[in-house]
């Protein structure tokens, strides 16, 4: 699931709100959870499991009016290992009529008992771990009638939402949808809560004429009920998560594509559905990307994409059916600002990391998704380079590094109070940035075939961190418990004091790295990392390893460098204060190779914006490659004085007309309006009234 916790854009920025990725963040109620006072000992590992859920079949209605799903379920299931005579199943807000025990056509009806969360059945008999039962449920579920703060924790937990039921909201279309992550799909079948339940499944829905449907798998077959409905069938052969199915239903325009043999698609409203492949078109792309990437070809029978009114998140990663919120429905101007395809590469790389492999609990959430973080960083550097994945990969280091409660929290954590707490910066943004790192600590090679190994080795099952570490053990022939020990097991970041100098009568550079977090709470980290000396017109890569909390390393070199580049890489997730100069910067920025090594070039300028070497190095950054940082020098001709403006005027005024991306176009019509004024700006100001692009119109406004 879709969660934003950064970002770059008013439009993005909002994503806070909303949860997977990215990407699941709910807000609760108010709730005591008496187990989180100060001494007590919270653990949340994986659940017991009592009963496997091989197959579930669902025929289902449904009362518009009353916001009523009324279903009949067959559960194919056996015991787990232990020999059993009971079965529970979860089930929220349920009204049941009848529970019974399938024997070829004949239903043999079965003791139960119900609570209101769960169906506790007894079996006709015991039975053995290899003997299979199949169970019918009869029910009426209601979601809309779930209390918050009783039966659920938020709205957002209903599990079921019908959307302008009744018709009456002449602004909303008429639709419903599912989102069962954490544990909500009970609240509309009886199922297993528990993200290491896996089944295949089935699945019949009866609706209008005029409305569509979508889930799991591939359409089996649609029947025409002769009375204004029609009742179509889904099934999927592939087991996946119970939190993982989905149905939808509306008034839906399906736009069809293709991956190889295999249909992709996209269900939008009719109004939106010619923008569909603008928006969507690149998702068959992005498939085959991560399917070589992986070596693991996308495992499902179909992939669709679904836009919805309402939805509580970003998106939600359901097995060949992710569901997207309604500000997916773009207009081309409105994509001129963004595209989002960080969540659909975000919710498409889960059907590996999440969908095909699991984490086996909450607690272990990070396996699902830091990997979809991480997938789009992966498909940023394929499409677009690796500039602009760095930036990418920066916005997610300042999302954590911003994220407060994150310093304290473990990235894989057993102590959490409430479940929905792992959606957060933590196992999203910080813990795609912890597999950059192991990415470039093994190498290329290494870390893709090791993910292939996961993936093979756990496919259509569930892990847990260790079950990834012995992958990569497996494969580099290393022990790597040092790195996931004090990335993924503990909490906190590494915060390194950069000293560096030459010695002229030795002739060597000196660099004093001091790790200055508190080590009472966090590790004392082991860092390789790479030093770049810059001297001669040259320079000499030095690999090094830091492991103590103070650490000098010595290079020879003939003559005193004009840059000595810590982090050459720039992978590592750390605060680092260095004591450079500007003119170091300066030729950081001109001679590094990265774009986070420009970066920390001109948040260097814009501190020292006092000197004027500085204000002319900025003048300069006007014409970087990277969007972001040509921004941000627009934003600094403020600081200029006024021959420096005079000196920059014309290229803002061609940028304002004509820079490829928008939110530059917008920044640098902003300096115009505020920094400019004594200047001509009719023309430029006339002509950018035709820019489609929100944020130019918005500048234009303010």
């Amino acid at each position: 699931m879709k969660s934003r916790f950064r970002w770059y854009c008013p439009f993005l920025a909002a994503f806070i709100l909303f949860s997977c990725s990215t990407t699941k963040k709910v807000v609760l109620d108010p709730i005591t959870v008496s187990a989180n006072k100060p001494g007590a000992n919270i653990y949340h590992g994986s659940y017991t499991r009592l009963t496997d859920i091989i197959h579930t079949k669902l025929d289902l209605k449904f009362d518009w009016d009353s916001a009523l799903v009324i279903g009949k379920a067959f559960i194919q299931a056996r015991p787990w290992f232990y020999p059993s005579n009971t079965v529970i199943l979860n089930a929220k807000g349920f009204k049941i009529e009848q529970v019974a025990l399938t024997q070829q056509d004949d239903l043999k009806p079965l003791k139960y008992l119900y609570n209101g969360r769960k169906l506790t059945i007894t079996l006709d008999k015991i039975y053995n771990h290899d003997q299979k039962f199949s169970l019918y449920i009869q029910y009426v579920a209601m979601p809309n009638r779930l209390k918050v703060g009783t039966d659920i924790a938020s709205e957002g937990d209903r599990g079921f939402y019908f959307i302008n039921g009744d018709g009456k909201d002449s602004s909303k279309p008429r639709q419903f949808w599912t989102q069962g992550e954490t544990e909500c799909n009970s609240s509309w079948f009886p199922t297993i809560d528990d993200p290491q339940e896996k089944m295949t499944q089935e699945i019949s829905m009866t609706v209008p004429n005029r409305m569509v449907t979508l889930s799991n798998g591939a359409l089996d077959f649609s029947s025409d009920n002769g009375d204004g409905t029609h009742t179509d069938t889904w099934r999927q052969d592939l087991p996946h998560s119970t939190y993982l199915t989905m149905v939808a239903a509306g008034g839906f325009s399906i736009v069809k594509d293709k991956w190889r043999d295999k249909e992709v698609s996209y269900y939008m409203e009719p109004a939106f559905a010619p923008d569909a492949r603008l928006i969507f078109g690149k998702t068959p792309e992005m498939i085959e990307f991560f399917s070589k990437k992986t070596g693991v070809d996308y495992p499902w029978e179909k992939y669709s994409q679904i836009v919805v009114h309402d939805f509580f998140g970003g998106a939600m990663e359901n097995t060949t059916a992710t569901v997207f919120f309604e500000r997916m429905n773009m207009t081309k101007d409105q994509y001129l600002d963004e595209s989002n395809e960080d969540i659909i590469s975000h919710e498409l790389f889960h059907h590996w990391f999440g969908d095909l492999v699991t984490a086996e609990s909450w607690a272990n959430l990070p396996l699902n998704e830091s990997f979809a973080t991480y997938g789009e960083y992966l498909w940023n550097e394929y499409k677009y380079g690796r500039d602009y994945a760095d930036y990418t990969g920066w916005k997610d280091l300042k999302a954590y590094l911003s994220f407060d409660r994150g310093k304290q929290e473990d990235v894989i954590r057993y102590d959490y109070s409430d479940k929905e707490q792992m959606f957060d910066a933590v196992s999203y943004q910080k813990g795609g940035r912890i597999l950059h790192m192991l990415r470039k600590t093994v190498g290329d090679d290494a870390f893709f075939k090791a993910l292939n190994l996961y993936l093979t080795r756990n496919a259509y099952k569930t892990a847990e961190i260790n079950d990834l570490r012995m992958a990569f053990e497996e494969v580099t022939g290393q022990d790597l418990n040092w790195f996931f020990n004090q990335w993924f097991l503990a909490s906190g970041h590494p915060v390194l004091k950069i000293d560096s100098r030459y010695d002229t009568a030795e002739k060597k550079v000196l660099v004093t790295i001091t790790q200055q977090q508190d080590l009472n709470k966090i590790p004392l980290y082991r860092l390789p990392l790479a030093i770049d000396v810059y001297a001669d017109d040259t320079y000499q890569r030095n690999e090094v390893v830091l492991e103590q909390q103070t650490q000098t390393f010595s290079f020879s070199v003939l003559h005193e460098p004009a840059l000595i580049n810590v982090d050459a890489e720039k992978y590592l997730l750390a605060e680092k204060k260095e004591n450079k100069t500007l003119q170091q910067y300066i030729f950081q920025y001109t001679h590094a190779p990265l774009f986070m090594d420009r970066l920390e070039a001109v948040q260097a300028f814009e501190k020292m914006g006092q000197e004027k070497p500085a204000r002319d190095a900025m003048a300069k950054v006007l014409d970087d490659k990277s969007w972001e940082l040509r921004r941000m020098a627009v934003n600094f001709s403020s600081k200029l004085n006024d021959a420096e403006k005079t000196s920059v005027y014309d290229k803002i005024k061609s940028m304002a007309a004509s820079d490829p991306r928008s939110y530059v176009r917008a920044a640098a019509i902003t300096a115009l309006k505020k920094d400019f004024k004594d200047k001509d700006n009719r023309e430029v100001l006339q002509k950018a009234k035709n820019d489609g692009a929100p944020s130019v119109q918005k500048a234009l406004t303010e």
